[in-house]
This record gives C-alpha cells, structure tokens and sequence, in this order.
C-alpha cells in the first residue's frame, strides 16, 4: 500500500542523535555528531525520511511528504535567516542550529524540511506558520526542534496547507496551542513528538461554525507523549477519519481526546495513565462527534466515551498497531529532540 511501512522503535539506547534522511535526499553530508551505530532495521525507518500515516498519502498532487528534498542545504542561527529561507520560493532543507529567538509566528511555505541540528536547536518566542491565504504552506516537514515560550501557537498548520509531517519535536510553554491544525488543511502526521508544561495541546479544527473543514483535516496522530499536558490530545471538529494510535496519555488533568462536531475518530493502541476523562464524545459547548477505540489500556484512569462508526485510516494506508502495553517505555524512549536513529 504505497510502500508505506511502519517499524517498532526500540529503547534509548539505540536512540542516539542525528543525521536526516532529508538531508541525505537532498544531498548534505553526514553530521559529526551523527551516532557510530544504530539497528539496521531503525536507521532504515528514521533515516528514509517517510512518515507514517496520511502524511504518506498520494493525494492533492503530492505522493507522500518529501520536504524540501532536492532543494538547496542551509544552515540558520538567526530569526532574519529562518525567515528569509521559510518564506523562499522552491524546495530548501532548512538546518536550525542553536537557540533562535523569534517576535511572533514565521510563515513557512511549499516544499520545505525544517531540522533541527543534534540536541539543541530550539525555536523560542514565536512559531511557525505554514501558509498564508496566498502562499500555501503545503509538503513541509518539521523534525527535532524545541519550542518553547511561544507568544501564539509554536505551530500552527493552516490556510489549506497539505501534506505536513511533524515528527520528533518537543513542545512546551506556549501562550495559545501547541500544535494547532485548522482551516481546510488535510493528510497530516505528527509522530514522535513529546508535549509538556502546557494546557492546549493539539487543536484539530478551526471553530465549531468553520464547516468548511468537512471533509478535511485528514490526520494521524502516533507514538507521540502526552505528559502531563491537561487536554486536547487532540480536540477534533469536523474531521473524518482521524487516527490516534499508539500515544502515551500521562496525568492529562482535564482529559485525553475529544471528538465533536461528528468528526471521526479511532483511537487505539494508546496507554492512557492517570487520566480520569480519557476520551470525550463532545466537549464544552460543541456538539457530539464520533468515535470508536479499541486495544487501549487505562491504568488508573475513567472510562472511555465511544459513539457511532468511524472510517477505517487503514483504507487511506498500511500501518502496524504496537502492543500498547510497550508504549511507555517505546514512547517515552523515543519521543522528543535528539531521538532520530541516524
């Protein structure tokens, strides 16, 4: 099924920092600080540069999330030089080096990766847009960033952007969302990112009036780590199918996901730990959505809220559901900054 796969990470590790696939397509060289060994079997899955899930989905034009591969490498330090590289027409690979300290939100256009160089590249301040309403912001690629002490949203998928994979980050300490996707915006995936000290994490869907999001908003959300954030995980309106799988749930004071406005939703293979609403069918003054789960575990947590069918994300793309049981120590190992195998 377009030779889309999906490999069970292991502990830490084999976890070492990085080099991109991205950069390999585009042709940048190995970085220094690149590990001596990893598995075969995970270098192969992190440093193909594939996504999992509706990223990987030939639609729209687009066969898959590709980034800014084939495009020039550049290096940035400085808020002026993300800007002026983000905002560039054409395919770039875009290497965040260090701390950079934004004023507000950068808009990212087409056909760009955005990667984050070994441990430490951070985005603080501000965020990333993707789009405008008159440059689309579609088959971009965000990977191991930190952002942190956002002045709006540290990322916000918007304005029809499509073809999206946010993977390996570390959010935390925004004003508004975390991670916010929204306004017709379709075939998303964001995988392996770790949210923290934060209430809003992950918002799918503009408004409960913005109906046009129906029949967007295609998304998958996996092996991502939720800890300790209070709610949307995500919170979803309109959009059919969403797929939550395989996400570690830690102490989420106000609750875990949310469907509403007959969205779609299965979420499976997910661990859900000190969490007293794990799922929600409508929330606060939104109407009912959909969802069905399955093969979840709830440790010391409420029962789950289910209603209605959900279209199957396995009629979009192959996919392989881990034993949720080995999500905690699978997630935790390999979500965040400086967890990319090559």
């Amino acid at each position: 099924m377009n030779g889309i796969f999906h490999l069970r990470r292991r502990p830490a590790a084999a976890l070492a920092t990085l080099l991109f696939a991205a950069l390999a397509g585009a042709g940048g060289a190995a970085l220094a600080d690149a590990p001596a060994a990893v598995p075969a079997a995970l270098a192969a899955a992190d440093c193909a540069g594939t996504p999992v899930g509706f990223a990987s989905v030939n639609a729209l034009g687009h066969n898959g999330t590709t980034g800014g591969a084939g495009g020039p490498v550049v290096t940035v330090t400085t808020a002026a030089a993300l800007k002026d590289y983000a905002g560039r027409p054409g395919p770039y690979v875009i290497q965040v080096s260090g701390r950079i300290q934004l004023g507000g939100m950068i808009t990212v256009v087409a056909n760009k990766s955005i990667l984050g160089v070994g441990t430490t590249a951070e985005i603080t301040g501000g965020g990333l847009q993707l789009g405008s309403t008159t440059r689309p912001g579609n088959n971009v690629i965000i990977r191991n960033i930190r952002f942190t002490n956002a002045s709006d949203d540290s990322i916000s998928v918007t304005n029809k952007a499509h073809h999206v994979w946010i993977d390996h980050n570390d959010l935390s300490d925004g004003y508004d969302g975390l991670l916010d996707i929204k306004r017709e915006s379709d075939f998303v995936t964001v995988s392996w990112n770790r949210f923290h000290n934060h209430s809003k994490s992950a918002l799918l869907g503009h408004s409960d009036n913005y109906t046009a999001d129906i029949g967007k908003l295609r998304v998958t959300y996996h092996h991502n780590y939720f800890d300790g954030t209070d709610q949307r995980h995500p919170r979803v309106r309109f959009a059919e199918p969403v797929h939550v799988f395989n996400n570690y749930y830690r102490a989420n004071a106000l609750y875990g996901v949310a469907s509403t406005e007959n969205a779609g939703v299965l979420v499976e293979g997910n661990y859900f730990q000190d969490v007293a609403h794990p799922i929600y069918v409508g929330y606060d003054k939104s109407g009912p959505g959909r969802v069905v789960e399955r093969n979840n575990i709830y440790v010391n947590s409420g029962t789950p809220q289910t209603a209605g069918t959900v279209v199957e994300p396995g009629t979009y793309y192959s996919y392989t559901v881990d034993d949720p049981a080995t999500v905690p120590a699978t997630v935790t190992a390999g979500a965040g900054v400086g967890k990319i195998g090559c």
